[in-house]
């Protein structure tokens, strides 16, 4: 069942942050990172699902990014109360000085049928 692009609070949201670390951020201390984002899934109630990658593609249009995380929620409500959730905030206190760059963008995903 597909969210309406732009309506209300209400529907799926998905939280994307893409991201470039700054080079001296070790892949132990990147890992370590990796798994606390994760384990935000367990502590803030409105995070439904989190999933995170690194870049594979080939068409070399990243502009630089080389992480992409993928947070899910039930409505832009839950991503205001994450965003506002001490351990989201304490999280972001450590993650956020470790990055070169970020993107972050919440969409409503829509199916399209092509039947």
């Amino acid at each position: 069942m597909a969210a309406e692009a732009g309506s209300g609070g209400g529907g799926v949201v998905k939280h994307i942050l893409l991201a470039r670390f700054k080079d001296e951020v070790t892949p132990e201390r990147l890992d370590q990172l990796i798994r606390g984002y994760a384990g935000l899934v367990n502590l803030v109630p409105s995070m439904k699902a989190f999933h995170w990658g690194n870049d594979v593609s080939i068409e070399n249009m990243h502009q630089g990014f080389t992480h992409v995380f993928e947070s899910t929620f039930e409505s832009t409500e839950g991503v205001k109360e994450y965003i506002e959730h001490p351990a989201h905030v304490e999280f972001a206190n450590k993650f956020l000085p470790v990055l070169e760059k970020a993107l972050i963008i919440d969409y409503k995903p829509t199916a399209v049928n092509n039947s």
